[in-house]
């Protein structure tokens, strides 16, 4: 079946049709995925069991890629199993409804619109879409935080060389574990000027573990746009990976105009994928980079309009993904509001607070991550006296542990607690950071 004839006429009947009553070309049904039975609420040791994580070593870097729990494994081998028998079909079959229901998926997490999500491969991607979009001029100013992650960092700095708008950095505390709400509000507010258009930040630092005050910050910048007219407001935009996944949170409470994050790392979702959620303002600030293959294709074949396209369609790159991938992320969402949303949190910040108090003890011992639970969430960072964050890293890791060290010009050690590890665990690893005294 050609897409344009997909794409009109009998089409369009197929792609209102549930997924659940489609059939095939050889009329077998589309295979069922995420058939694991439902996990009980705050079940951590059945939840470990989804896992196909060896128990030869303890795990607190699993925030960097997820390994894939058994209803999401189980639905990208479903999808897997369609495609490799009969591609064509398969994605015809689908394509033209599917990525609707896994932003409602996302939406029905997040606590937003589907029609403002776009899919993503990763955060990295939806940051350089949102910002490669952002309809600025050369006076404009947009400023970030000197504690970014490369990837908004360089996506910033290239948007800024492609319009002549300026990059403005500034620090948003000088001591991480000793940041407060104040400081952060304080630094913020001055670094705001009347040519700042955008403002750029990370909800959680993967640098320091640092948690910000996103909306107290969201009502600070509303307080000064509420003084300016609509062309010169502030759009806030927020990289929220490494808060996405733990914090009990509405997205659509946050304060922010966009959202991004990839959904492969705290979320345990399949990997290569990622959304970004924007307001109705902030996705009228913003272009389309990559063509899509919504139905703002059927646009440009001349049989709709653009209105009727949702708007985080139309912003999803489209092209070929790694589809079995992307449609089985509904399970991973699934999966976390199983185990509940406040009960996800309560057990990391648990075990983060278990940690960093544990750390905090040993003498030689620096703690840059936040105590208080309210500026800090899932990573604990620290140095180890005499000793650099890649040398702390492999002495545990010769003891069966495996942790990180944080990717910046200062680097520490980190730790990430999550909901695969136990309290056992935690005293384990700080006992063999206790032993490099």
């Amino acid at each position: 079946m050609h897409r344009r004839t997909f794409l009109t006429g009998a089409g369009l009947a197929v792609a209102a049709t549930s997924l659940s009553q489609l059939t095939l070309a050889d009329n077998t049904q589309p295979p069922q995925s995420g058939v694991t039975p439902p996990i009980a609420p705050a079940d951590w040791q059945g939840l470990r069991k989804l896992f196909p994580l060896t128990y030869d070593y303890i795990h607190l870097a699993t925030f960097l890629l997820a390994s894939h729990p058994k209803p999401v494994a189980d639905a990208i081998e479903a999808h897997r199993r369609a495609f490799d028998s009969n591609p064509a079909d398969y994605w015809h079959a689908h394509f033209m409804t599917i990525d609707g229901q896994i932003c409602a998926s996302a939406a029905g997490y997040m606590g937003v619109r589907a029609e403002q999500i776009a899919l993503t491969d990763s955060t990295t991607m939806g940051l350089a879409l949102v910002y490669s979009g952002l309809k600025l001029a050369a006076d404009d100013e947009i400023l970030q935080s000197v504690h970014d992650h490369y990837s908004t960092d360089l996506s910033l700095q290239l948007r800024a060389d492609r319009t002549g708008a300026k990059v403005k950095r500034i620090a948003l505390y000088k001591h991480p574990a000793a940041v407060s709400e104040p400081e952060v509000l304080a630094n913020l507010k001055a670094g705001i000027s009347d040519r700042t258009r955008v403002v750029a930040v990370t909800w959680v630092h993967s640098s320091t573990g640092v948690k910000l005050p996103v909306r107290a910050m969201a009502d600070a910048i509303a307080k000064i746009n509420a003084k300016r007219s609509e062309s010169q407001q502030i759009l806030f935009l927020v990289d929220g990976v490494h808060g996405f996944g733990i914090e009990d949170q509405d997205i659509s409470q946050l304060g922010c105009d966009f959202f991004i994050a990839g959904t492969h790392k705290w979320i345990f979702g399949p990997r290569g994928t990622g959304v970004i959620w924007g307001n109705g303002r902030a996705w009228q600030s913003s272009n389309a980079v990559i063509p899509s293959f919504s139905q703002s294709y059927d646009v440009w074949l001349g049989n709709s309009s653009q209105d009727q396209v949702p708007i985080g369609e139309h912003m999803s790159p489209g092209g070929f993904h790694s589809f079995e991938h992307r449609w089985a992320l509904p399970q991973a969402f699934a999966l976390h509001l199983q185990l509940g949303k406040a009960n996800v949190q309560k057990r990391i910040h648990q075990l983060n607070s278990q940690t960093k108090q544990g750390l905090a003890k040993m003498p030689h011992v620096t703690l840059y991550t936040p105590m208080d639970p309210g500026l800090s969430s899932g990573l604990v960072c620290f140095d180890v006296k005499g000793m650099s964050a890649d040398d702390v890293v492999k002495a545990l890791h010769s003891k069966g542990i495996i942790m990180s060290a944080t990717p910046y010009r200062q680097s520490y050690a980190r730790f990430a607690p999550s909901l695969i590890n136990n309290e056992q665990e935690i005293e384990r690893a700080l006992a063999a950071i206790a032993a490099l005294a």
